[in-house]
């Protein structure tokens, strides 16, 4: 691969060369190949390089980039690439990340936030993993439930969507998390309907670690309101320690 020219790369490897800059911006270069009865094998070209690039993407995001949903399905029935769920596509030979089921579901629900025993899982603190991926949305947003990774859905108000939320990056796609101490205070819910066994072993797990401050942890709590039902575990977490 050749180096930069100012703020792009280009990738030769492609039979019609296009460039991709460092902020993630794709653009196209349409010549004169397009023009001579060579469409599929270049959109072909363009749709593996997109994906080797950002591991995953939606159909919505490769006709973005001028490839049609009939190279699309024309790869996938020849193994080209992998359908992981509906409207999601992978290379079939890519190393999976132990979070992939995350990845895949970031890419299904975009405005979307890992959270509770999901996000416990994520940041190290369980070893519990709930049989869906737990995400959280506004009040009135919609997600798809269709094939794939399961989610369960938990509905958030919106204004508890926007704060304390971390950007970690899966297989080259960027998923939401909610950070430890806000996802601490998230499974001390009792609506939430989390193991009180889990979110201790969670909580003890963070104390012990010292990847979350008292401070951090209690103000959390009074945001979520159970700062009453937190606090004796703490107090106690932090005397033993």
């Amino acid at each position: 691969m050749s180096k930069a020219t100012n703020e792009y790369e280009w990738w030769p490897s492609l039979a019609r060369p296009w460039r991709i800059n460092r902020f993630g911006d794709t653009k196209p270069r349409m010549n004169a190949g397009i023009n001579q009865g060579n469409v599929s094998y270049t959109q072909a070209d363009r749709l593996l390089a997109y994906l080797r690039i950002y591991g995953m993407a939606r159909l919505a995001e490769l006709r973005a980039e001028g490839i049609t949903a009939a190279t699309v399905s024309r790869l996938e029935r020849k193994g080209a690439i992998a359908r992981l769920s509906r409207g999601i596509y992978q290379l079939p030979d890519v190393a999976l990340d132990q979070h992939h089921s995350l990845a895949e579901v970031a890419k299904r629900v975009p405005k979307g936030v890992i959270c509770l025993v999901s996000a416990l899982a994520f940041h190290g603190l369980t070893d519990q993993m709930p049989r869906r991926v737990q995400v959280a949305i506004g009040r009135k947003s919609w997600a798809s439930r269709g094939e794939g990774t399961p989610l369960q859905v938990v509905r958030y108000a919106d204004d508890r969507l926007v704060n304390d939320v971390e950007v970690h990056e899966v297989e080259g796609v960027a998923i939401q998390v909610f950070s430890i101490a806000r996802s601490l205070a998230d499974v001390f819910e009792p609506r939430r309907r989390v193991s009180r066994e889990v979110a201790l072993q969670a909580l003890r797990e963070a104390v012990r670690r010292r990847m979350a401050t008292p401070a951090e942890l209690a103000a959390q709590a009074q945001a979520a309101g159970v700062w009453r039902v937190m606090a004796p575990y703490l107090e106690a977490l932090s005397l033993d320690g």
